[in-house]
């Protein structure tokens, strides 16, 4: 009998105990977080992602949790350059090791190469793959190359027009030397 696993409440040492695998394409819409990244949805935008148990024996004889998680999402973002709708193409590809609770987390983190969590019987899956796309977004989004000629321009005709027309407040300064030395 194979037992059933759930992406909103996994038993993530059972998981990689049986050496499981969960995969999914959910809608953008059940990530909330992204979802306020987005500029401009639509409904068949989805978040593709897999996710692998494993259990590893370490040194000394002790086994350790892992969990290996692959997502995938294009999210429509605003070009920074141009300001025009660009599609940001996010993957991410990474392992966690669990360990026993948040304390040895963080206690382990400094010293271990690894990402660390705290394990759980409940480990919400989509949380973690909603924290991880959200990371692995671009700061600046913008397309490799503009579909239109971004105008670059310093400043406006009007600007160069108001600063020729106002005098300059040092040349009544140097008629005033002048008149003392006539």
């Amino acid at each position: 009998m194979t037992k059933e696993f759930s992406a909103q409440r996994l038993d993530v040492k059972a998981f990689a105990q049986a050496g499981a695998r969960l995969a999914g394409r959910d809608s953008l819409l059940k990530y909330a977080r992204l979802v306020q990244e987005a500029k401009g949805l639509h409904p068949d935008l989805s978040v593709d992602w897999q996710a692998d148990g494993e259990l590893r024996t370490a040194l000394g004889g002790m086994s350790q949790v892992w969990l290996h998680l692959k997502a995938r999402v294009s999210l429509p973002m605003e070009c920074q350059r141009c300001l025009t709708p660009v599609d940001v193409p996010v993957e991410v590809e990474r392992s966690f090791r669990f360990v026993a609770d948040e304390a040895t987390a963080e206690a382990l983190d400094d010293e271990s190469e690894e990402d660390l969590l705290a394990i759980s019987r409940e480990f919400d899956l989509r949380e973690l793959i909603e924290d991880e796309l959200l990371m692995a977004l671009p700061v600046v989004p913008k397309h490799e190359e503009c579909p239109d000629t971004v105008p670059l321009a310093s400043s406006d005709e009007d600007f160069e027009e108001a600063s020729a027309a106002k005098p300059n407040p040092f040349a009544a300064l140097a008629d005033l030397r002048k008149d003392r030395k006539t």
